[in-house]
């Protein structure tokens, strides 16, 4: 088994969700005592988040680039950037790194079009729906993207960043989720992407009257399976 190095904190409710899922797939894997072979780096939340605030994309990503690299130096084999938004400074990331990145992207879209999904609504931060970073990564696989409008944007992202991350779960805040996932497949959608790992914290499949894509879940799940050698790493086709 490979070591599975988790690039966490952002937020650490959502980290200890990767944690769990990762051991879990393990132990339903080899059974047993079984766990998995992780190294988890989690940074300060606040600072990554201010550096989001401010549009200092450069400094984040040099930030996580030398996480990043703390982990290779702690024997990780591959990298799991346990966050959606933190993916726009993937490429800086990887700046320099003698270790793979599993992009969650990557590991989402291969689910969606194992489903037979092609059209697929996504929820996310801010940053996430409105820049393409997120969508053209998803698009490279054959995935047409759909987001929602800019007032239910800015609902999404609002519950995001003033109740999940500080682990508030407001019944309101589903109902509103639930409103917002509605539009998307009457837009068309015939699925949707859970692209943050704290929505999953709110709202699950039965919340939606489509297909729902956690990311959380599929990127642990992804992880454990590259680090057992069941499957190779997901990358978008050439």
């Amino acid at each position: 088994m490979m070591v599975i190095g988790l690039l966490g904190g952002m937020s650490w409710e959502s980290s200890a969700e990767y944690y769990r899922l990762v051991n879990e797939r393990v132990k339903a894997l080899l059974g047993g005592f079984h766990s998995a072979h992780t190294v988890l780096y989690s940074v300060d939340f606040a600072a990554i988040e201010a550096m989001q605030a401010e549009g200092r994309w450069d400094d984040a990503g040099a930030e996580l680039n030398r996480a990043a690299k703390a982990l290779e130096a702690a024997g990780a084999d591959f990298v799991v950037l346990c966050t959606n938004t933190m993916h726009k400074v993937a490429d800086r990331l990887e700046d320099g790194l003698g270790i793979p990145l599993l992009h969650l992207g990557d590991a989402t879209a291969a689910a969606v079009k194992a489903a037979g999904i092609r059209r697929i609504g996504l929820l996310g931060t801010g940053f996430t729906m409105g820049q393409p970073f997120y969508r053209d990564r998803l698009a490279a696989h054959g995935l047409d993207v759909l987001v929602p409008s800019a007032e239910d944007r800015d609902l999404v992202h609002r519950v995001i960043y003033d109740e999940l991350v500080l682990g508030v779960v407001e019944d309101a805040s589903r109902e509103a989720y639930r409103g917002v996932i509605a539009r998307l497949a009457e837009a068309g959608a015939e699925g949707v992407i859970y692209g943050c790992t704290e929505i999953e914290l709110l709202v699950g499949p039965e919340d939606s009257p489509v297909p729902t894509f956690p990311t959380t879940r599929l990127h642990a799940e992804a992880a454990v399976d590259y680090a057992l050698g069941t499957t190779s790493l997901p990358r978008p086709p050439t």
